[in-house]
């Protein structure tokens, strides 16, 4: 009943918050003869901030449309590569009418980010790809809300995760492949190249783990101890519900976006707080630089969506609370995942020293589990200053993280 009840809440409140959207626009305009009232401002600010902290969000696009490579610019088109029913593998496709740079372009190293499923929109992971198009071939998993999912097409687990990552390094190629996996899919990553090293299957030839729990008891953060606090039953009888109407997936049981949202700001009830009072202090001054920064972020943080809830629970319980990849003891319809079978593949990690998502050392841990790697082919880098945000997106991904990255997947392409 909780999201029929969120759903209702919403319903009722979408002619207020589109009213305080419109109202907003009247006081703010530049023709506008209410602009000029004495007060218009402060009243237009008070009138965003309701409509915004009100509004439904939806998912983001990339956006990424061309970029710049050594002072040209080159476009930049979207495709998909391949479609299944919980995600899209998406392609950026740079083009170019230059023969010499054709030539460069086609010569650049494959990469298949992994985009975490953890309530977010890989459209998080845009700074990531657009730095990674400079000097690569960028594939990523756009996965799908579960809402959208018809009941038909089944249920999604940590079991399904692993064997769409299996099916999109076939579909590429492993052979010029390197697999960037950031925050929660290092996990299925590590398990999807440990089963097809197993059966003997080609590899990609780099892996690299951003910021991933391979071994939550590294350092145990708050979202760590919340797995592991309540029994699978109480996650499964107080955050699991099921879509409702009109949805094309209603009926099918999940994690809902509005709940996972909720637990991302009670992570940071302050911060988030003073952002808006920021926010609302911006618009009664006339600083447009500094609120437009505020809409463009939280129209990213906002957006999220449903997670199938047997992937949800499968995580909570294989990840978080039974540790079964670190202790040897995970089974993936029926193959035991080793990791210390992976040979011929190249192992990168990367952790922020501020982290307070996936704690130092949990990353890290995907070294002492690959010991099948030679050991000249493992890196590390502890980014100083970085939380968990910091690994993939900004200055500091960009200036600090990326070129690491880089050299790394050049070294083995």
């Amino acid at each position: 009943m909780l999201y029929q009840l969120h759903e209702l809440t919403r319903a009722w409140m979408s002619p207020f918050v589109y009213w305080a959207e419109a109202n907003a626009k009247i006081l703010t305009a530049p023709s506008s003869p209410f602009a000029a009232v004495p007060g218009a401002q402060r009243l237009a600010a008070n009138q965003e901030l309701f409509y915004r902290i009100g509004k439904d969000y939806e998912k983001p696009e990339f956006g990424i449309h061309s970029i710049d490579i050594d002072g040209h610019k080159v476009p930049v088109v979207e495709m998909e590569a391949l479609v299944k029913p919980f995600c899209r593998l998406l392609r950026f496709k740079r083009y170019t009418d230059d023969a010499g740079n054709i030539a460069d372009l086609k010569d650049d190293p494959t990469v298949l980010i992994v985009a975490p499923l953890s309530g977010h929109h890989a459209t998080l992971l845009r700074d990531t790809v657009r730095t990674m198009l400079q000097d690569h071939k960028v594939y990523i998993t756009d996965w799908v809300d579960a809402r959208m999912v018809p009941t038909e097409e089944g249920a999604f687990g940590l079991d399904d995760y692993v064997a769409y990552v299996e099916e999109f390094i076939r579909h590429i190629g492993a052979d010029k492949l390197h697999v960037i996996s950031v925050c929660q899919p290092t996990v299925p990553v590590l398990a999807a190249i440990s089963l097809m090293a197993a059966r003997g299957e080609k590899v990609p030839r780099s892996m690299i783990m951003m910021g991933g729990p391979n071994d939550p008891r590294e350092n145990p953060t708050e979202v760590n101890d919340l797995a592991t606090e309540q029994p699978l039953s109480w996650f499964q009888n107080t955050v699991i519900h099921s879509v409702p109407y009109p949805y094309p997936g209603r009926g099918r049981q999940v994690y809902p976006g509005f709940l996972q949202h909720a637990g991302f700001l009670a992570m940071n009830p302050r911060r988030h707080l003073q952002s808006h009072w920021d926010f609302y202090q911006d618009l009664v001054r006339g600083d447009l630089q500094d609120a437009e920064a505020h809409r463009r972020f939280y129209d990213e943080y906002n957006a999220v969506l449903d997670m199938p809830a047997e992937y949800y629970l499968d995580t909570i319980r294989i990840v978080f609370q039974e540790f079964l990849l670190p202790r040897g003891l995970w089974d993936v319809r029926g193959e035991r995942v080793d990791p210390a079978k992976i040979h011929d593949c190249a192992l990168m990690t990367i952790e922020g020293q501020l982290d307070d998502i996936s704690g130092r050392g949990q990353t890290r841990a995907a070294h002492k589990m690959c010991s099948g790697i030679a050991e000249q082919d493992h890196q590390h880098y502890t980014v100083r200053g970085a939380g968990h945000y910091g690994i993939f997106s900004g200055r500091r991904w960009r200036e600090q993280v990326y070129p690491r990255v880089r050299d790394f997947i050049a070294k083995y392409a």
